[in-house]
């Protein structure tokens, strides 16, 4: 899905639905009604006169005209013919409730050609489905869609789309106090996909951000335009993608793969975008409502409140998992948190007000204010409201209202969090978003949303990167070159390598070593796991070592390499491509040799990639901390480490159509202004 459908305005903003079948034909009839759309509703049956008072017609050349929007509730083969003549006529396109198609392929022997046949009938016409429930615009009153929903008609809000019919039941039935412009299902995404539709809500005024729910990419071009559009429109998008995998794990002799990962891959190719990622649909649910009232937002610098030293204690607790600051506060507001909060309360972030200003509006409008003024992001109070139909809210609504006026003094975003979230009335959390407050449900999630805006905030304040590698993989058979000749390519791209010579026999092996300089380093050539089948040996200081070493090794090795000793490095790093199945060359950076095992303590580059990239991935790195000059140590040459990073990015990028693994482990980090040196590498590419 390279190409992008026709416009698929006229399906989703309706001036007039077709609906074709049934039972699910006649609720599609009911849910418009319901909702008041303004439009003309055309059933079409073979048999029936009429369909809840109106005239039914026999078949698609019956209509009136073309309809906008058309609902296909027939089985999979009459679809096909009823698409057909849509597309034939030129209709606005049109959502296939059947299933059996692709979903269904290994049941159904037909289920691919039924498909392709699908998509060949519609033709231009854009059509969503098949094996899905449609769409729900409450903008418009316009559904077409065949069950219950708990939405209600909203002049603005935010849009969730989902492969999934059922997920998207269960989100329609929030009561969080989201507002929900749109709910819409892809299916099988056979002709127009998540990223596609996505596009196409954000174009609609109405709409303030967009949720996916995502179980695989649909087209990665796609997804490039839904970020520079969102960007363009600064109507943020938000991610919870599922499945660990688009595809089989490749099989590999390296650590790269499993330092990448595919889910790894997907965290990375968002962040690029600028598109957030959250885990949960309740994260997905309070992100968006953070961002339908503000938005990105400007930093992670957030602030909180709470009248109890244990909501406080979670609230800090909870930020160590997250992304996000609880910065300090500024000297010019403690003075007026203490006149408000009294001699007793602790002036800290997160602070614990206790209950000294409880009831009082005057003064917690005076301490929430203060707070407010210190420059945050975000400011969260904390409050659990009772049981309303077992207690009297009286004093929580007062504090709702403080917090209302303080953002209304400061022009602060703030936010209530509820730390039980059926602990937030579905009626408050109705008026605190009318307030413009967030109203949200559980501590965890009001991080995650924090975390999510403040990301998208930062890439928002970059120039966008460039288009992903697009390169797609060369034909013929994988080969693995030796290190020798590994070494000779990364040379050539300027990736510093030891000097080093080859040798057919233990005395030419103790020749070359002569001739470079002792010591030196042996390794038998044409051995996989070098170390496992010993042969490799360092550090030798003569040529009677190099030739016992090397007879030592003449029953696993076709040859030798001799290679001037590295000396001692303040660091070992892993440097590794691989070919994602999605998003293609990927690159990561991490700590190397034998900690590569024991700490998986990496970062993932999609590409290409820039020097700020590089030097971000490397920074938030464990080992960095060795690179720094941990403890005294000496400091390591982390600029000629960005170099070599950035010329590995260059060699993929160079060879990204044949290059299926690239694995340099150890790069030796030298001291600082001594450079670093590959001291192995794998290459493995096709022919």
């Amino acid at each position: 899905m390279t190409t992008p459908p026709r416009s698929l305005d006229r399906l989703i903003r309706p001036q007039s639905i077709a609906v074709f079948g049934g039972r699910e034909a006649r609720r599609v009839i009911e849910q418009c009604d319901r909702m008041g759309f303004a439009g003309q509703i055309w059933p079409v049956h073979p048999r029936e006169e009429e369909i809840l008072g109106r005239r039914c017609y026999r078949s698609v050349a019956d209509l009136p005209e073309a309809p906008d929007a058309s609902f296909v509730g027939v089985n999979r083969a009459l679809t096909i013919e009823i698409i057909r003549d849509l597309a034939a006529r030129g209709a606005g396109g049109a959502v296939c409730y059947a299933s059996g198609f692709r979903e269904a392929a290994s049941e159904l022997a037909d289920g691919n050609d039924l498909q392709e046949a699908l998509v060949a009938a519609a033709g231009d016409m854009p059509i969503v489905g098949p094996n899905c429930y449609g769409f729900i615009n409450m903008l418009d009153g316009a559904l077409l869609w065949p069950d219950q929903h708990g939405m209600l008609r909203v002049e603005r809000g935010v849009a969730i789309l989902t492969q999934s019919s059922n997920i998207a039941c269960n989100i329609s039935m929030q009561k969080r106090g989201l507002p929900l412009a749109y709910v819409m299902t892809a299916g099988n995404q056979a002709q127009t996909g998540l990223s596609d539709i996505a596009c196409a809500v954000l174009e609609d005024p109405r709409v303030t951000a967009v949720g996916l729910h995502i179980e695989g990419f649909d087209s990665i071009e796609a997804l490039e335009r839904l970020a520079a559009r969102a960007r363009e429109l600064r109507k943020p998008v938000v991610t919870l993608k599922v499945g660990k995998s688009e595809a089989a794990q490749l099989a590999t002799v390296s650590h790269t793969a499993s330092l990448a990962g595919n889910d790894r891959v997907s965290s990375a190719l968002l962040a690029r975008l600028g598109i957030g990622r959250v885990d949960t649909l309740p994260e997905l649910l309070e992100t968006l409502k953070l961002f339908h009232l503000h938005g990105p937002l400007a930093s992670a610098d957030i602030s909180s409140m709470s009248c109890s030293g244990g909501e406080a204690s979670l609230m800090a607790d909870a930020g160590v998992r997250r992304n996000v600051h609880f910065r300090a506060l500024r000297e010019e507001q403690r003075r007026p948190l203490r006149e408000s909060l009294g001699e007793m309360v602790t002036i800290a972030n997160p602070l614990d007000y206790h209950t000294f200003v409880w009831g009082n509006r005057e003064k917690q409008t005076a301490a929430f204010t203060a707070m407010m003024r210190g420059g945050y992001a975000l400011n969260l109070i904390v409050l659990d409201f009772p049981r309303l139909d077992r207690c009297i809210a009286e004093d929580w609504e007062t504090t709702c209202k403080a917090v209302i006026d303080s953002a209304d003094a400061t022009g602060a975003v703030a936010g209530i969090v509820a730390s039980l979230g059926e602990n937030m009335p579905e009626e408050t959390a109705h008026s605190l978003m009318a307030a413009g407050v967030v109203p949200f449900f559980g501590i965890d999630e009001a991080l995650a949303a924090a975390e999510t805006a403040a990301a998208i905030g930062a890439a928002w304040a970059e120039p966008a990167l460039p288009p992903l590698i697009k390169a797609r993989a060369a034909g013929g058979d994988v080969i693995t070159l030796t290190e020798v000749e590994a070494k000779a390519e990364l040379w050539q791209a300027d990736i510093a390598v030891p000097d080093g010579k080859t040798a057919a026999t233990p005395e030419e092996a103790a020749s070359a070593a002569q001739s470079l300089g002792f010591p030196v380093v042996l390794k038998g050539l044409g051995v996989a796991h070098k170390t496992e089948a010993g042969a490799v040996r360092l550090n030798l200081a003569n040529r009677e070592e190099v030739v016992a070493a090397a007879e030592a090794m003449t029953s696993v090795a076709s040859g030798y390499l001799v290679e001037k000793m590295i000396a001692k490095p303040v660091a070992e790093i892993i440097i590794g491509a691989m070919r994602d199945p999605v998003a293609g060359p990927v690159l990561t950076i991490g700590a190397g040799g034998i900690l590569v095992e024991l700490l998986h303590d990496s970062a993932l580059l999609t590409l290409p990639a820039t020097e700020e990239m590089i030097k971000a991935a490397i920074d938030g790195l464990k080992v960095k901390k060795l690179l720094d000059g941990y403890r005294g140590g000496p400091k390591g040459d982390v600029a000629a480490l960005t170099r070599t990073v950035a010329a590995a990015a260059s060699y993929v990028v160079a060879n990204a159509s044949k290059l299926e693994e690239l694995d340099i482990n150890p790069i030796m980090v030298l001291p600082d202004g001594h450079g670093v040196v590959a001291a192995d590498a794998l290459i493995r590419r096709r022919k």
